[in-house]
């Protein structure tokens, strides 16, 4: 398998796997677990099968001091993005906020062009429009666009931390760890941060049943363990404006499962929004192609002077 096509195969499973959350979350959330009480497990299950991953194969724990910084940087932006995209749920509604945070494929973008000099083609830039609208058809049906100035400012935070965490995974000198020990350290940090919030809150609820139990470890280890560490790989092989994009399939999933699983209406909205991720992944995967074809195209028209 070449390294682009492992990229986008990486980044795809990223999306699908990310996109399980509702799966696992929702029966917690109605058995009464607090969101924070939900992340602080997650992370710490996720941990633990990292860490008893690495032990298994017999992978060293060691990092170096100059790496720490920047790994503890990436647990605070994906801290950040888990936590504001909650707050704009409950300040906005789920389908604003959704859309409002799928926007950060333009902040991955505008990071690698101000901070990175990295150029971006038409073709990129017209997949990001795709891939928002296609999410904002996901979310925003049957919900009215009351927008918060403050939601606004937090949930645009979160697009921002997330955007930061794919570019810092991209960029920074962490880019060649292993992606199995990047993640794990990352989801150490998170959740010592996320038992600090709930030591200064109401505290980390007990898990109600045997289900409950069940449902974290999935949630742990799907769209958690795997998601991340598909993550990396992807954007160490593809970059991380083509991988942002990818991540549009994570509502697609989210909305399969919803009416799979829990009997939600399929409508015609969702079927566009979808129509219009898949033609933004389409335009992903065939990015130098569709390039390559458009200049041969244009030299042929373009008139000749002599």
């Amino acid at each position: 398998m070449g390294l682009k096509t492992k990229g986008f195969v990486c980044g795809i499973a990223t999306s699908v796997t990310f996109g399980l959350i509702p799966l696992f979350t929702l029966p917690l959330m109605r058995k009464g677990m607090a969101s924070d009480s939900i992340l602080f497990y997650r992370f710490l299950v996720a941990s633990a099968a990292l860490g008893l991953m690495m032990l298994a194969k017999r992978e060293s724990f060691a990092v170096s001091r100059r790496n720490l910084p920047m790994v503890v940087l990436l647990a605070v932006f994906y801290t950040a993005s888990s936590l504001f995209l909650l707050y704009g749920y409950e300040m906005m509604g789920a389908g604003v906020a959704t859309t409002i945070h799928f926007t950060y494929p333009v902040f991955v973008t505008l990071i690698m062009l101000s901070v990175f000099r990295e150029k971006t083609s038409w073709v990129t830039w017209l997949a990001v429009v795709l891939a928002i609208g296609g999410v904002a058809r996901l979310s925003l049906q049957g919900t009215g666009l009351k927008l918060s100035a403050v939601g606004l400012v937090i949930v645009l935070l979160s697009a921002v931390g997330y955007a930061s965490y794919i570019v810092a995974v991209n960029k920074s000198r962490v880019r060649d760890m292993h992606s199995r020990k990047l993640a794990f350290y990352v989801f150490v940090f998170t959740t010592l941060i996320f038992a600090v919030k709930n030591a200064f809150g109401d505290g980390v609820q007990p898990l109600p049943d045997a289900v409950s139990a069940v449902n974290v470890v999935l949630l742990a280890v799907a769209p958690t363990v795997i998601s991340n560490i598909t993550l990396l790989v992807a954007v160490r092989c593809i970059g991380g404006t083509l991988t942002s994009i990818l991540g549009a399939l994570e509502p697609v999933t989210a909305v399969c499962i919803g009416a799979v699983v829990f009997g939600e209406a399929f409508t015609v909205s969702e079927a566009v929004g979808i129509a219009l991720i898949l033609a933004a992944v389409v335009l992903v995967i065939l990015n130098r192609g569709i390039q390559e074809s458009m200049t041969v195209l244009l030299k042929r028209v373009r008139p000749r002077h002599s």
